[in-house]
């Protein structure tokens, strides 16, 4: 065996990259990564430099992978590590560049060492990934490498214990085998039920249409509203547009079937959008955008419409992304996400190590609290 760094996905074989994304999550997808990169979304330019670890065999086929770039900032990750960049050089120190492994403006919990679970020789490409990391982080004097959103399974395994393991906090919304979104409501508090049920009446009091768009129904039409609504939203929370037009052309293009994209009209024109990605078995929310100014409207198209969608098609969790605890109010519930994080210098390292433990018990404490005193499900 021996690992490889490659610099465009373009030059890594389609079929060998996804024959080891056995999950068939959205986000790792060859399809969904190389569209970032062919769509300048994810750029040298913008501070994002795909370095992508293979691994091969002796007949040169792909046998291990790990998406990751070599980072000139912290922005794009959802894993907020700033304060430890400041500490950092203001002890005069040089955080950036940096490694991360991670899926790029997506704070979604996924695969990031991908190997075939059948291999008899997973654990020896693991190990060799995980070094991998290490090595180049050592050899070419980097202060750090990331892994973001992983999985328990990648949490549990990583027993290296250079690698600092860190908690996070997520909503997400599970199905209970809802037969309907009624019955979802069912189990709801009283005052959660009704303030749900008159945040739906107001929409409808807007003359809207809405609509859930997938597969063939998905048109360069529709992007184009969807990347001003995208933009709209973006200058408002004063935030960077990190996607361009050409990225949401070419999903278009490769991934559509496991896109779900719900619009809103109004007298027949396009006014908000939210965007999903459909996984095997959870619902992916990611973008939306509005142009028009309606209450509640942000709700309905990025929460209760993706949670009648997943009880409709038997999906058993909707993500709706980073942060906001609002959503606590609409039937999602607190859960830990994981990160790890292998820092060379060691006093620094320790450090990061003591923060992080604390950091620990208060999102621990959090989440008992928001899903024991805050939950909106009633217990009758």
């Amino acid at each position: 065996m021996k690992c490889e760094l490659v610099s465009r996905l373009a030059d890594v074989n389609r079929i060998e990259w996804d024959s080891l994304n056995t999950s068939n999550h959205p986000f790792t997808s060859y399809d969904f990564l190389n569209s970032l990169e062919i769509s300048e979304s994810v750029s040298p330019k913008t501070g994002w430099n795909p370095q992508h670890i293979l691994v091969k065999n002796n007949k040169g086929n792909i046998i291990g992978a790990s998406p990751n770039y070599l980072k000139m900032h912290s922005y794009g990750e959802y894993i907020f590590d700033h304060t430890w960049a400041n500490a950092f050089e203001n002890a005069g120190g040089q955080y950036y560049p940096k490694l991360l492994s991670a899926i790029p403006f997506t704070p979604a919990t996924g695969p990031r060492v991908l190997i075939d679970p059948k291999n008899p020789d997973n654990n020896k490409i693991f190990e060799l990934i995980i070094n991998m990391f290490e090595i180049i982080v050592q050899n070419n004097n980097l202060s750090s490498a990331h892994i973001n959103f992983i999985t328990d399974n990648l949490n549990n395994k990583l027993k290296n214990e250079k690698w600092i393991k860190r908690k996070g906090l997520q909503f997400h919304w599970h199905n209970k085998d809802y037969d309907s979104f009624d019955d979802f409501l069912s189990k709801l508090k009283s005052s959660k039920r009704k303030a749900i049920k008159k945040e739906r009446r107001n929409i409808l009091n807007n003359d809207l249409v809405i609509q859930k768009v997938t597969g063939l129904e998905l048109n360069n039409e529709i992007w184009d509203s969807f990347y001003d609504f995208y933009l709209n939203t973006i200058d408002k929370k004063w935030g960077g547009a990190y996607l361009t037009k050409s990225f949401f052309y070419l999903i278009n293009k490769t991934m559509k079937n496991k896109i779900l994209l719900i619009i809103a009209r109004q007298n027949n024109k396009i006014v908000a959008g939210a965007l999903n990605f459909i996984g095997s078995n959870t619902l992916y929310g990611r973008n939306w955008g509005s142009i028009v100014d309606i209450p509640f409207l942000h709700f309905e198209l990025c929460y209760y419409q993706a949670i009648e969608y997943a009880i409709s098609n038997n999906i058993k969790t909707v993500e709706a992304g980073a942060q906001g605890h609002h959503k606590i109010q609409r039937g999602y519930v607190a859960e830990t996400i994981y990160s790890s994080h292998f820092i060379q210098n060691k006093s620094f390292a320790k450090a990061v190590r003591n923060f992080v433990e604390l950091e620990s018990k208060e999102i621990e404490k959090q989440i008992e609290l928001i899903n024991q005193q805050g939950s909106p499900y009633s217990n009758i």
